[in-house]
């Protein structure tokens, strides 16, 4: 199993839920006041017969027009037409935005020959929630366009891809298990999201159910450091893969 980190890029996001490109070479955070400011990035896992995409990302594009994950997927060496499954956490914009592609002025499928894989009760939930963390538009051209699985609760996708319903971010977030035989690749989505997470302890407000999340991300550690999972972290602003020890009582990223 081969896993590749597809950085889309750092941005900062305030009340408006707008992601705005930060690149600390440059910009001041005392500039974007009340702001969260976060590392975007999905993860392309190539299995034996299979391309498997862990979320999309923002979907922007560079000058060019180019779709910014498809162009790290090219630098990883595949083609975006090769992705056979999209395995979705949940749809909030960052991380549902590249499921599709704008292109000069139009909607087209970012991955038309893949399977988008989406717990059921967060497809049903995006549609009529308040939140502005869901694109609707996106998921009605989905809905007319793309080959979309819904699975519910927790289950076996394939012999090695395990799906696992936890809710806590949102009310129907999933996590992801690889198991190849050899390796074990885990995907926690925005519930276990950078590795400092396993080190601190807190209940935070961007989440659904913030003291359910701790307490997850405290049991996804501890099975991560029995089982030698190889955790991908998808908002990490330091190691975006990485494995967990215990030191003593505390969790040791590695």
């Amino acid at each position: 199993m081969q896993v590749y980190t597809l950085h889309e890029g750092s941005y900062s996001v305030d009340i408006t839920k707008k992601f705005l490109p930060f690149d600390p070479t440059k910009d001041n955070p005392k500039d974007r006041p009340a702001s969260l400011f976060i590392h975007v990035q999905p993860f392309l896992v190539k299995l034996k017969d299979t391309l498997v995409l862990f979320d999309t990302g923002l979907g922007y594009s560079n000058d060019q027009g180019h779709l910014h994950l498809h162009e790290n997927i090219k630098k990883a060496g595949f083609n975006p037409d090769d992705i056979s499954m999209v395995l979705m956490s949940h749809l909030h914009f960052d991380h549902s935005g590249g499921m599709v592609h704008h292109l000069n002025g139009n909607m087209e499928l970012s991955f038309p020959n893949a399977t988008y894989v989406i717990q059921r009760g967060e497809w049903e939930s995006a549609f009529t929630s308040s939140s502005s963390s869901y694109h609707t538009e996106i998921f009605d051209y989905l809905q007319r366009n793309a080959q979309l699985k819904f699975v519910e609760g927790s289950g076996q996708l394939t012999a090695e891809i395990s799906y696992e319903l936890t809710g806590a971010h949102c009310p129907y977030h999933q996590v992801f298990l690889i198991d190849d035989g050899h390796d074990k690749v885990f995907f926690g989505g925005d519930v276990l999201p950078e590795p400092e997470e396993l080190i601190r302890k807190f209940i935070a407000k961007y989440d659904f159910d913030g003291r359910k999340a701790m307490e997850l991300r405290e049991e996804f550690g501890q099975r991560a450091v029995a089982e030698h999972w190889k955790c991908l972290f998808y908002h990490a602003k330091s190691k975006s893969q990485a494995y967990v020890e215990l030191d003593e009582d505390r969790f040791k990223i590695v």
